[in-house]
């Protein structure tokens, strides 16, 4: 008699395989980066190579030689890791900086957790937010360089200014909206075209690869938030759209908290996840010490992910309803 070996749960086959999946997001990134080279020149350049390269080397030097496991440096996630890390970064940071913010991503981010598909927190973020912390003279200064097309001189490494947020947070006057939304503005490199980003996000909801759930909480709650904050005392208080296309709001809310590693499992739990990212957003914001908060915001959810996804797990087939699942 034969015996019939059934797998674990899920048994829903699909084409989607991780390689493809994260090829896919390292593709919806090309438009952010694009421009960004494009406002940044080559400095931008330089810095992406730099991290790319470094995260898959450190990744390769860890497997082989600490971890003594397969390598997975051709799935692509440490090409996204390296990306997303440069694009939190300005244009330029000095490439040692960099490298240091690899390692960090890589070897405590990602690798001490046991790769991919088991660290907790998003892995460029923790690179990001370890040299912010360790290096705040060049990371969080109020001076950042300023946007210059590539193919104009001066080069746009010697010019710098205070970043949309910096302005919000000192006092001044702000860009227009529109530079704001193309990506004319003081800031990480991959963060200020907000059209360029959404062009991303949209290609990978095509491809389903992202769902609304998650963006839509964490943009629709900082509005709403915002709005409420700026009719009260609009003296003090900024335009919401100012907030929605200013720092890393839009790369966070479409690139980093729909990370399916680090973010819940379930459309209720991703809900919950965005609302509280976009609340703790503004929180540090207009509240906080700091200019900017969504790196910190989406961390902090991260850390909350495996309580959200316990409250939001859905009922077993065929269990009562005044039952629960233990």
């Amino acid at each position: 008699m034969a015996i019939l070996t059934v797998s674990g749960s899920p048994h829903i086959q699909s084409t989607m395989t991780t390689n493809k999946i994260m090829w896919s997001v390292v593709l919806a990134l090309m438009p952010a980066w694009l421009v960004g080279i494009y406002f940044f020149g080559l400095a931008a350049l330089y810095l992406t190579v730099v991290t790319v390269a470094s995260c898959v080397l450190f990744e390769w030097i860890i497997q082989k030689y600490l971890m003594k496991g397969a390598l997975t440096i051709t799935d692509g996630s440490a090409v996204i890791t390296g990306l997303l890390l440069a694009f939190n970064l300005p244009a330029n940071t000095p490439l040692w900086i960099a490298i240091i913010g690899s390692l960090v991503a890589i070897g405590v981010g990602k690798m001490s957790f046991g790769g991919l598909g088991k660290n907790v927190f998003n892995p460029a973020l923790v690179g990001r937010v370890f040299l912010f912390l360790s290096f705040p003279t060049f990371i969080a200064a109020s001076q950042w360089v300023m946007p210059h097309p590539i193919f104009d001189i001066p080069s746009p490494d010697a010019i710098t200014g205070a970043t949309p947020l910096a302005i919000m947070k000192q006092g001044g006057s702000l860009p227009p909206i529109w530079d704001m939304i193309m990506g004319d503005k003081a800031g990480s490199f991959g963060e200020v075209s907000a059209i360029a980003l959404i062009l991303g996000g949209l290609f990978l909801l095509y491809r389903r690869i992202i769902t609304w759930h998650s963006p839509v909480a964490f943009i629709g709650s900082a509005v709403v938030f915002t709005a409420i904050l700026w009719m009260v005392n609009p003296d003090k208080f900024f335009n919401p759209l100012y907030h929605i296309f200013s720092g890393g709001l839009m790369l966070g809310a479409l690139f980093m908290a729909t990370d399916m590693v680090t973010t819940p499992v379930t459309g209720k739990g991703q809900i919950i996840f965005g609302l509280g990212c976009g609340i703790l957003t503004i929180v540090f914001r207009c509240f906080g010490s700091m200019p900017e908060g969504v790196s910190f915001a989406i961390l902090i959810m991260n850390a909350c992910t495996p309580l959200i996804n316990k409250f939001s797990k859905p009922k077993r087939f065929g269990v009562p309803a005044n039952q629960t699942i233990k």
